[in-house]
């Protein structure tokens, strides 16, 4: 069984879990064992394929209708607590590393960030926190997919491990 976890935002306007379970669209095939299909999220079709992209990316928010997909490795927490990190310095790198992203990263709220994208994220290895604004967390195990509709949230490898997710952003529009 595929997890899907799903975010949303409330009535209220909080960031939410909406649901949490096997995706809705799942299929064991009866003729060939072992096979089996889940559709996990679906949005409008992107623009259609063209030559790789990836060197001349400018923002790492992609614009509505436009795509990018990406790993990301969460270190383990005790990276923070060296006291060699110097977070001004990361911050600084970030900037450099992930034009867009890395501005919507909040100083007084370590990790917290809100983009205007429909992110697909799947735990490749590791096990990783899912926080949402709010106090609303998930742990999150690798197989496990997250469908992040644009709420404010942050991921933390509280372990003692780090954790490698595969994410794929599309642009929704709005604002961050």
């Amino acid at each position: 069984m595929v997890r899907r976890v799903v975010t949303g935002v409330s009535p209220s306007g909080k960031p939410v879990i909406v649901s949490d379970g096997e995706p809705p669209r799942t299929l064991s095939y009866t003729h060939t064992p072992g096979f089996a299909r889940s559709v996990v999220w679906n949005t409008a079709a992107p623009a259609a394929p063209s030559a790789d992209p990836t060197a001349a990316l400018e923002s790492f928010v992609p614009a509505p209708g436009e795509t990018i997909a990406m790993t990301v490795t969460f270190p383990p927490r005790s990276v923070y607590a060296d006291p060699g990190w110097d977070p001004a310095a990361a911050a600084a790198e970030q900037l450099e590393a992930i034009p867009g992203l890395a501005e919507l990263f909040e100083p007084d709220a370590p990790g917290m960030h809100t983009t205007p994208t429909v992110d697909y994220g799947v735990v490749l290895s590791g096990e990783v926190v899912l926080d949402l604004d709010g106090g609303e967390t998930t742990i999150l195990r690798p197989g496990d997919i997250v469908v992040q509709n644009g709420t404010r949230h942050a991921w933390r490898a509280n372990g003692t491990e780090p954790a490698t997710l595969l994410f794929v952003l599309i642009g929704a529009g709005g604002t961050a």
